[in-house]
């Protein structure tokens, strides 16, 4: 093999080396990113009707009743201790691109907040859906910040993944009971 078949041997390697670290990098990625979701059918017996949402704020999981003995489960972030309620309530009203008014208490906390954050933008902590709680200034939304999710991080709110909002969004209906238990 002469030099110049030694170099072209080479280049050819280094571009085939460059596609794998590519189709890597992007595999890496797209695994990092695959927490954005993270729903899963379980055995659930709650003894509560088919269609109910429970949450249960030690385990911070929110459970959609299925008819069959089971349940879809997505992780949830729920009130900070002190912040926390429980009992229940009704799913009262659906929203699409929320727009957010902090409540009193937040806006004491956080004076600097603006009055309204328009719904679709990256600040805005309601993300892509709300489900608004009767009896109160609560609701299960999507979030600005996915890393909450699992903690206990809220005024009250219940925050899912945004693709897990999404999709309880078009499971439910205005009406639907919603229980919160420790």
């Amino acid at each position: 093999m002469d030099i110049k078949q030694s170099v072209r041997a080479a280049r050819v390697e280094f571009a085939q080396f460059r596609r794998l670290a590519l189709v890597i990098a992007v595999a890496a990625g797209c695994a990092a990113a695959g927490k954005a979701s993270a729903r899963e059918l379980v055995g659930f017996d709650g003894g509560v009707a088919p269609g109910t949402v429970v949450i249960r704020t030690a385990e911070r999981s929110l459970y959609l009743v299925g008819r069959d003995g089971t349940a879809i489960r997505y992780p949830v972030a729920v009130g900070r201790p002190g912040k926390q309620w429980f009992g229940w309530s009704e799913i009262d009203g659906k929203h699409v691109q929320p727009a957010w008014s902090p409540p009193a208490e937040v806006k004491r906390d956080n004076p600097r907040l603006p009055d309204v954050i328009p719904g679709g933008t990256p600040s805005n902590p309601m993300g892509p859906r709300a489900l608004t709680l009767s009896g109160g200034e609560y609701a299960i939304h999507g979030t600005n910040r996915p890393r909450s999710v699992g903690t206990y991080a809220s005024y009250g709110c219940i925050r899912m993944y945004n693709d897990d909002i999404v999709d309880l969004f078009e499971r439910v209906r205005v009406g639907t009971r919603v229980v919160v238990v420790r």
